[in-house]
């Protein structure tokens, strides 16, 4: 039996996992992300915890085929991180440095695209070939897997589809810079401003007149019956049918697969966005199914070790 790591790599925390080849998650544990100092103390910090556990079992190096790193920025088929703002780091080869500090062969890809081909291998896309993933939280990330393999892109940009513009003429600035983008509508955050800009209008009595809320707050409304977050989550599912619509006719994947702390809205989410992707959708693609990541916060460590197995595995 051969086994591997699958390394999660977040602003905060860095979550490990050991699996076998079959893919059967056999621990895992969380260090602190140290983005001090440009980050200097990350990828010593990851092989320390990576060789401490080797040797605190008894593991025989010869049986482990290597490593598998999600990271919260872009990085190409060889390696090559193009600058990950949050961890202070620049431009440098992660396979290079974290492979000399293990001693073990190293695959890595971004952190969402890794997390689709987790949900792809072992989640909510389970036993697809085509799979488009949507992470709905503070953001929108996702990842895009076409026959097996993630897209990654030749600037590890593949699957960005929170910054597909929706609206040309939106006047206020996505994170990103530009103008219009998915991730201010679909986002927690975005459905936040959506609803506080509806309150600006003449409108009925609502659960969410007040000084603050939350986006699950706009849910939680809409299910027991207020009209306003009706009319708010309404509009949310029209630009998640439209761009999953869009994206949809050029992949043609068989299933969609939603996640983030949004999916937890559960199949509410679902069927409000499968009834306007099935009005903005290619005839041919409506049997598209969807569903809910299952892997929740291990999705990134399961597709992250899918990459070492499919690098390294016999």
């Amino acid at each position: 039996m051969k086994y591997g790591f699958g390394i999660d790599l977040g602003g905060t925390t860095v979550k490990l996992a050991f699996f076998d080849e079959t893919g059967t998650l056999l621990s895992k544990w969380e260090i602190p992300t140290v983005s001090a100092d440009g980050g200097s103390r990350i990828l010593p910090d990851i092989a320390e915890a990576v060789k401490g556990y080797i040797a605190q079992n008894n593991i025989d190096r010869d049986s482990i085929l290597g490593i598998g790193i999600g990271v919260p920025g872009p990085v190409n088929n060889e390696g090559l991180i193009n600058k990950c703002v949050n961890l202070g780091w620049g431009v440098f080869n992660i396979h290079d440095e974290l492979g000399q500090l293990t001693g073990l062969p190293v695959r890595a890809g971004n952190d969402a695209n890794v997390a689709a081909l987790g949900e792809y291998w072992m989640g909510g896309g389970k036993g697809c070939e085509n799979m488009v993933f949507a992470t709905l939280g503070t953001g929108v990330g996702g990842g895009i897997v076409v026959g097996g393999k993630v897209i990654h892109g030749s600037n590890g940009a593949g699957g960005e589809i929170g910054h597909m513009v929706l609206e040309p003429d939106e006047t206020e600035k996505c994170g990103c810079g530009k103008r219009g983008c998915v991730e201010q509508y679909c986002s927690a955050t975005g459905i936040v401003r959506l609803a506080k800009l509806h309150l600006q209008k003449p409108h009925a009595p609502s659960e969410l007149d007040k000084a603050a809320f939350t986006c699950k707050d706009v849910f939680d409304a809409a299910n027991a019956g207020d009209a306003v977050a009706a009319e708010v989550l309404e509009q949310v599912y029209d630009y998640m049918g439209r761009f999953l619509a869009n994206i949809c006719c050029v992949v043609d994947p068989e299933a969609v697969v939603l996640g983030g702390g949004v999916s937890k809205a559960g199949q509410p989410l679902l069927d409000g966005v499968k009834r306007h992707f099935d009005k903005y959708a290619f005839h041919a693609c409506k049997s598209t199914r969807f569903s809910l990541a299952t892997l929740r916060n291990d999705a990134g460590a399961y597709g992250a070790f899918k990459m070492a197995l499919d690098a390294f595995g016999n």
